[in-house]
C-alpha cells in the first residue's frame, strides 16, 4: 500500500503517482472531455483531482457551489480552495477522512478499486453564511501498479443537517462503510434497498402527484400508498419527498 503524508489540511500519496507523460494524459482526453459534457447537464460542482501534478486537472463552473468563485480561479487556488473555504474547525475532520479514505481505497483490490466511492459531507464558506455540501469522490484512473492518478469529484448540497457522514461504498460487492471519527475506524453498515413500489411512489411524488392520484396510477389503495411512503421515509431518514429524493440520488437507488 502506498504511504499517505499529511500536507497542511489535505494530502497526498508519498511517491506513488510517478512516471506520467505527456502521451498518458492525451490518452484520458476523451474521457475528460465526456466529464465536460456531463457537467452542463448537472446542477452539481464536478471535478477532477490530479495526484501526479497536485492541482485539478479540470473544474466545472459552478458559481454557488464554487463560494461565489470562477472555475479558472478554484483551478489556480487549487487545494488552497479548501484551506480559504473550509472552515478552520472542520480541516482536522477532512486530514482524518482523506487518510481513512485513501486506506480505504487501497484496502479494495485494485481491479475493483474504480468501483468504489467516498461520500462525505463537509461546509464551505459562501459569502456570510455557511453552505453544507457532500462531496463524492471515486477513482477515474489508476498508475499501472494501481496507484490512483485522477479522481473524479462532485460536490451537491447535502442532505444532511451536520458535517461528516463519512461513507465508503464498495459497488462490487454492495458494501457500505462508515468511518467513526471518535474511534477512527470503518464499520459495515446495512445496504439500504428501496422495493419497486417504494421506487415508484418516490418518482411519481417527485412528479408532483399526490399520494390519492399515485394510488390510481399503480392500481393500489390509498392506505397501501400512505404505507409504501411511510416505510421509504424510515429507510431514507427523511422527512420530506425532496430530502427522500436527495438521499435516494445520493445512495445510486434510482
Amino acid at each position: 500500500m502506498s504511504d499517505i503524508v499529511r500536507t497542511d489540511s489535505f494530502y497526498t500519496m508519498a511517491n506513488s503517482v510517478e512516471g506520467i507523460t505527456d502521451a498518458d494524459y492525451q490518452r484520458v482526453k476523451p474521457c475528460v472531455e465526456t466529464v465536460k459534457s456531463l457537467a452542463q447537464t448537472t446542477y452539481q460542482s464536478i471535478y477532477i483531482i490530479d495526484f501526479f501534478r497536485h492541482n485539478f486537472l479540470y473544474v466545472s463552473d459552478n458559481p454557488t457551489l464554487l463560494c461565489g468563485q470562477t472555475a479558472d480561479t478554484m483551478r489556480h487556488m487549487g487545494y488552497d480552495f479548501f484551506h480559504t473555504y473550509v472552515p478552520e474547525e472542520e480541516q482536522p475532520m477532512l486530514d482524518n477522512m482523506n487518510v481513512a479514505g485513501f486506506k480505504a481505497f487501497y484496502d479494495v483490490p485494485v481491479e475493483h478499486r474504480r468501483e468504489c466511492m467516498l461520500s462525505f459531507d463537509f461546509h464551505l464558506r459562501h459569502g456570510d453564511h455557511l453552505m453544507l455540501v457532500n462531496h463524492k469522490s471515486t477513482p477515474m484512473a489508476l498508475t499501472p501498479n494501481g496507484s490512483i492518478w485522477l479522481v473524479l469529484a462532485m460536490v451537491s448540497i447535502s442532505p444532511h443537517k451536520e458535517a461528516g457522514h463519512i461513507e465508503f461504498f464498495r459497488f462490487y460487492s454492495r458494501e457500505r462503510l462508515e468511518y467513526m471519527l471518535d474511534t477512527d475506524n470503518w464499520i459495515h453498515r446495512d445496504t439500504v434497498t428501496l422495493s419497486p413500489e417504494e421506487r415508484q411512489v418516490l418518482m411519481l411524488s417527485a412528479q408532483g402527484y399526490t399520494m390519492k392520484e399515485i394510488a390510481v396510477l399503480i392500481c393500489r389503495s390509498f392506505d397501501t400508498v400512505k404505507f409504501y411512503r411511510r416505510q421509504l421515509f424510515k429507510k431514507l431518514n427523511a422527512q420530506s419527498v425532496t430530502e427522500a429524493l436527495t438521499f435516494a440520488t445520493n445512495y445510486g437507488l434510482i
